[in-house]
């Protein structure tokens, strides 16, 4: 017993940041952004919190699958950073929606969502569960150098959720760990204690790209290849492939790499840029409310991030309209 997906949802900023406007803030330009990473916008948090976000976004996929709050047995929230250090963000969001579950976070970077998944699937496994939700909501635009044109061009907020039922649609699953702090990192921030003596870091994103291009494209492409042999299938029996949406020059040399057509790698990355977990939720919610997805559809998921992480998987679409 594994699970199916019973909805989805989504939920963005209604702030739309333009690469022409980034270069009003920073030293950089459209064409600079568009050809070095394939976005051309993203949605910046103003108004709403983390959390408005991880709400909206859930209570449309609890609509999507025709679920009350009150039916759900868990819920698992990935993100980098909620709106508190405690309580977790999946508990603020068990309270606005007015669920009665356990509910906890998960912070894998952007490989947070497929990480929610395989926690959930455990779940499942168990039999403690019969309707789980996984939202992953994202304000990465608070944790930029706004001043660094490597990283604030590339990242947006959202949040994207599914609701899991019982079922048998998760044919493969993998999870990769590296530890890694050098390559991509946020730290803490500063100290209130008067007797700690290590000193604090600005709490901004600091990432050596390189670094991350060449474990990206690696992940990606052996991951999908690793986790389709997995399922007992083979790659031309994938009908779409939901990349983690970071960079366009690394989902097209990962996709290079494998025996999949072009067009079945979906992207939605020039309008909302790298929204890290909420990624491939959001596009997943996009390809099914669009009418893309039909039952019986085959879907290769594959993610990384800080950790550095990387997650994969094989889903089976079974719901209908």
């Amino acid at each position: 017993m594994s699970f199916r997906i019973l909805g989805t949802g989504r939920a963005l900023p209604e702030y739309v940041m333009t690469n022409d406007e980034m270069s009003t803030i920073v030293d950089t330009s459209d064409e600079w952004i568009r050809t070095r990473t394939g976005i051309a916008q993203r949605r910046v948090c103003t108004t709403e919190s983390i959390g408005d976000l991880a709400v909206q976004a859930a209570e449309n996929a609890l609509q999507n699958a025709g679920i009350a709050a009150q039916d759900l047995d868990l819920i698992v929230c990935a993100t980098i950073r909620g709106e508190y250090f405690s309580p977790s963000e999946a508990c603020v969001v068990q309270k606005r929606i007015g669920a009665c579950c356990p509910a906890f976070d998960v912070n894998a970077a952007c490989t947070g969502f497929l990480y929610g998944l395989d926690v959930a699937d455990g779940f499942f496994a168990r039999k403690r569960v019969k309707k789980v939700l996984v939202v992953a909501a994202e304000n990465v635009t608070n944790c930029l150098d706004w001043t660094d044109r490597a990283t604030c061009v590339l990242f947006g907020d959202g949040a994207g959720a599914a609701v899991l039922g019982e079922g048998n649609d998760l044919l493969a699953i993998r999870m990769e760990s590296h530890g890694n702090i050098e390559a991509l990192n946020i730290p803490r921030g500063e100290n209130t204690s008067p007797f700690y003596q290590l000193g604090s870091q600005r709490p901004v994103l600091h990432m050596n790209g390189r670094e991350v291009y060449k474990f990206a494209v690696n992940a990606m492409s052996s991951g999908l290849i690793q986790v389709i042999a997995d399922a007992g299938l083979q790659q031309s029996d994938i009908d779409y492939v939901l990349p983690h949406q970071a960079n366009q020059r690394i989902i097209d040399a990962a996709c290079a790499k494998l025996d999949i057509p072009k067009e079945r790698c979906v992207t939605n990355i020039a309008r909302y840029g790298n929204i890290s977990a909420a990624c491939i939720p959001v596009l997943l919610d996009e390809m099914n409310r669009d009418g893309r997805l039909k039952p019986g559809n085959l879907l290769a998921m594959s993610a990384f991030g800080g950790g550095l992480t990387a997650g994969h998987c094989v889903l089976r679409w079974s719901k209908e309209g």
